[in-house]
């Protein structure tokens, strides 16, 4: 079947959203020319509230399509693995976010990571030129399937099988280099794979992006957080035990009311971010019934509960090694106490010996830095991809 009233719907909520980039007006037309349903498989992967079950497209093409274009902030889950979805044909708003964020112009020679279904790839080949762009995706199956798609689509796009994490030495330097996978370190090949003055854009932790500009030197990169989403982790990073293997059965080891509401852990993505740099192995799940906002926190060894009793009255569980709901509480009052800044105030340095995250600027503010391991999965199943709109008067 024909999917153009789907892909206009799709389009249209952007628009009405303001999910377009202004400063970049050539990724809606990139869009337009190269579509999702292009570089779709054939099953896709849907969650019915309990487990993920398979999308064919011979079977049912209507409801294949509603997956593609679902909306601006949902993913098609293109692979499962043991349960877990391990690749996606991302949500189009991030997409293009991230697209507007690389500072993209003709003829730059970029380098992708993770390839995925070649769609990404596609898109940047449309700007950056035919030859131009080189992708490298780590399952050798998605990669000889995206090559197949971009050969369709007439788009010249190089695909090597490699991991990610070592960039592509053969193709450098880049002008550009773009992940479309979450790490917790930016991998120091991709700032050595990227001439001066270059741009790296990349998901960090699972809840954002960054892009960072190589010094003159060479011998760093820096730059702000440019927008808030989930986003898979790099292949071969693994499961994080979930928060009842984490809890388990047994009574627990404190309790203590808890003197704030939990609210803003569901409803404000600033501080959402702010906790994510101070905790990186921290997880969050919240949910809302008839007493209020209760939480559900853990670092994979510790767990906290923060159940809401009613107006104004909260009560805190917790067990394991650390007490996570006063490592929580402690994060939070910084936050407060540093002003309550917002996630685009927040950046990143990236050297060859280490790398921090910073607030407001990276020489006198707080830093932080980065986790070598964080305990983080997956996305939970059923959560929607949260974007952020940031005052981003300039790419800095």
């Amino acid at each position: 079947m024909d999917h153009e009233a789907q892909r206009r719907r799709l389009a249209e909520a952007m628009e009405r959203r303001g999910d377009w980039p202004v400063g970049s007006p050539w990724v809606r037309r990139a869009v337009e020319a190269v579509p999702r349903d292009g570089f779709a498989p054939d099953r896709l992967w849907e969650w019915d509230g309990h487990r993920w079950v398979s999308v064919e497209r011979g079977a049912d093409p209507e409801r294949w399509g509603r997956v593609v274009y679902a909306g601006p902030d949902e993913a098609a889950v293109t692979q499962v693995s043991e349960g877990v979805p391990s690749s996606s044909l991302s949500c189009q708003a991030v997409v293009a976010d991230m697209l507007d964020c690389l500072v993209l112009e003709p003829g730059r020679r970029v380098l992708e990571l993770g390839t995925g279904t070649g769609w990404n790839a596609a898109l940047l080949a449309r700007r950056a030129g035919p030859g131009r762009v080189t992708s490298v995706e780590v399952d050798p199956g998605l990669a000889a399937a995206a090559r197949e798609r971009l050969g369709a689509a007439g788009v010249r796009v190089a695909v090597r099988v490699g991991d990610g994490v070592a960039g592509w030495a053969p193709g450098a330097p880049y002008d550009r280099v773009i992940a479309t996978y979450a790490v917790e370190r930016v991998p120091w090949a991709w700032v050595a794979q990227t001439r001066p003055g270059g741009r790296i854009v990349t998901p960090w932790g699972h809840l954002g992006h960054v892009a960072l500009t190589v010094a003159p030197d060479g011998r760093s990169a820096v730059g702000r957080v440019q927008g808030l989403a989930r986003f898979m982790p790099a292949r071969g990073t693994g499961r994080t035990p979930d928060f009842r293997q984490v809890r388990g059965d047994g009574p627990a080891e404190d309790e203590r009311p808890l003197c704030r509401d939990p609210g803003p852990l569901r409803d404000d993505p600033h501080l959402r971010f702010a906790l994510r740099v101070a905790l990186p192995r921290l997880r969050i799940t919240t949910g809302t019934d008839a007493d209020g906002v209760s939480a559900w926190l853990h670092d994979g060894t510790s767990w906290a509960t923060l159940s809401a009793l009613g107006p104004g009255r909260t009560v805190a569980h917790q067990g394991g090694p650390r007490r996570l709901a006063d490592d929580l509480e402690r994060a939070w009052d910084d936050w407060l106490a540093h002003g309550r800044p917002e996630l685009y105030e927040y950046g990143m340095t990236v050297e060859p010996d280490r790398q921090y995250l910073w607030c407001r600027d990276p020489v006198t503010g707080p830093r932080w830095r980065t986790a070598d391991r964080a305990a983080i999965g997956p996305r939970p199943p059923g959560v929607s991809p949260v974007r952020g709109r940031g005052r981003r008067a300039s790419r800095g």
